[in-house]
C-alpha cells in the first residue's frame, strides 16, 4: 500500500464467496479540494453490508469493500473545506458520501434524499471510480459527510451510531418523539435497540414490540416502558389506537400482518419503516388505514444536521449501545458478515484493531 495513491481493504469478490473477503489493494478516486482522507480505526458491521454482498438487494460491483459505520482520524484535508476539520481529528462517516448540496432537498437539510446522492460504498463516482467502504485502511469522503465524534463517546460505540443509530434517530426526531408521546419499536435488533435508546433520550414513552417474549429482558434493560409479544392471543386489544408513532425496524415482512400494527395507531398516527427486508414487502389495504387516518411511510438514514445532534445527544445522555468487537482482517470480516447474516448479534458488531491489520 502506498498511501495516498492506493488503499487496502477486505473485499468480497462475488455473491458466491461473500463469506470470504480477501485483502485487496485499490486506487481511490482522485482527491478533490473539498475531500477529507481518514485513516480508519473502527467500522461497524451493518445488515446493509450483508444484503449488498450476498446480492440480496440486487447486483453490486465486485470486488467490493463494504462498511459504512466508520470512525477514524483525519490524515488529509482539501484546502477548500469549510467545516473546520483538521489533521488528527476523530471523525465518523455514515452511509452517504456525496450529494449535490445545491438542490432544494440539500438546502433544506434533506441531502439524504438528493437525487444525486452517492453511497459510501458501491457507488460509481465521476471517472468510473467505485466507492469503497470502511473494512479498509482509509476512506476518502466529501467533507460534508464527515462528522466530528464527541469526546464522550467510545470509538466502538460511536461507529454503529453512524448508520444504525442515525437510521433510528431520524424518524424519531422528525416525527416528534418527545415527552407525552407513545412510541412503539418493532424489531429489537441492531436498529431497534438504538430506537429504544434514542427514543428514551428524547423523552418519549417507549414500547418494544416483538414476536415473542425472548427479548423482553433485553428490552427492559434498554429502558422500555412496556413490552408487547405479538404471538400472544388478542395482543392488539389493550393497545388499539394508543400509539402516536411506530418505528418498524424488522428485517423481515414474512408473516407480518400490517393491519394489526396499523390498528395500534391513534388518529393520524404514523407507521414508519426503516428496515429494508428482501422480497416484495407489505400489502396495504386502504380501507383499514382509513379507520384511524393512519400514515404509512419510510425513512432513509439521516441528514448531517440530525447526525451531529444525535452524536451530541448520545454523549450528553451517556447512551451506550450494546456492541461487541472483532479484530478486522479476512477472518474477522468473514465472521462478522456471517454472524450478522445469521442474526447472531446482540446487538451490533464493530471491527477494531486496524493498526494491527494495516501498516
Amino acid at each position: 500500500m502506498v498511501y495516498p495513491n492506493t488503499f487496502q481493504g477486505f473485499a468480497v469478490q462475488s455473491a458466491n464467496t461473500w463469506t470470504r473477503p480477501v485483502r485487496t489493494e485499490y486506487t481511490p478516486r482522485p482527491f478533490e479540494d473539498t475531500d477529507v482522507d481518514i485513516r480508519v480505526v473502527a467500522c461497524g458491521v451493518c445488515g446493509s453490508d450483508v444484503h449488498t454482498v450476498t446480492g440480496g438487494w440486487g447486483a453490486c460491483p465486485y470486488p467490493l469493500v463494504v462498511g459504512h459505520e466508520i470512525v477514524g482520524n483525519v490524515v488529509r484535508v482539501g484546502y477548500k473545506i469549510t467545516t473546520g476539520l483538521k489533521l488528527g481529528d476523530r471523525v465518523g462517516v455514515g452511509a452517504q458520501a456525496f450529494a449535490c448540496l445545491q438542490c432544494k432537498q440539500c438546502k433544506s437539510d434533506n441531502e439524504v434524499y438528493c437525487k444525486h446522492q452517492l453511497d459510501t460504498y458501491g457507488a460509481t463516482f465521476p471517472g468510473g471510480f467505485v466507492s469503497q467502504g470502511g473494512y479498509a485502511s482509509h476512506v476518502r469522503v466529501h467533507e460534508y459527510f464527515v462528522f466530528p465524534i464527541p469526546d464522550g463517546l467510545e470509538t466502538a460505540s460511536a461507529a454503529p451510531m453512524l448508520c444504525a443509530g442515525a437510521t433510528a434517530f431520524s424518524p424519531l426526531y422528525r416525527n416528534g418523539a418527545c415527552p407525552g408521546k407513545k412510541v412503539g419499536v418493532v424489531g429489537i435488533g441492531g436498529i431497534g435497540h438504538f430506537a429504544i435508546l434514542f427514543g428514551k433520550a428524547l423523552g418519549a414513552e417507549i414500547w418494544a414490540i416483538s414476536r415473542s417474549n425472548a427479548k423482553r429482558e433485553d428490552a427492559l434493560k434498554l429502558g422500555v416502558d412496556g413490552y408487547i409479544a405479538t404471538q400472544e392471543k388478542d395482543w392488539t386489544a389493550p393497545h388499539t389506537m394508543t400509539f402516536d408513532l411506530i418505528i418498524n425496524c424488522a428485517n423481515s415482512s414474512k408473516n407480518f400482518n400490517l393491519d394489526d400494527y396499523l390498528s395500534l395507531l391513534d388518529v393520524n398516527g404514523k407507521f414508519v419503516n426503516v428496515g429494508l427486508p428482501e422480497g416484495d414487502g407489505f400489502t396495504i389495504r386502504p380501507f383499514n388505514m382509513m379507520r384511524n387516518a393512519a400514515f404509512f411511510g419510510f425513512s432513509h438514514i439521516a441528514s448531517r444536521k440530525e447526525i451531529l445532534y444525535m452524536l451530541n445527544l448520545a454523549a450528553e445522555k451517556g447512551i451506550k449501545p450494546w456492541v461487541e468487537t472483532l479484530p478486522v482482517g479476512e477472518e474477522g470480516c468473514s465472521t462478522a458478515l456471517r454472524r450478522c447474516h445469521e442474526n447472531d448479534v446482540r446487538y451490533r458488531l464493530t471491527l477494531v484493531d486496524y493498526e494491527n491489520a494495516f501498516d
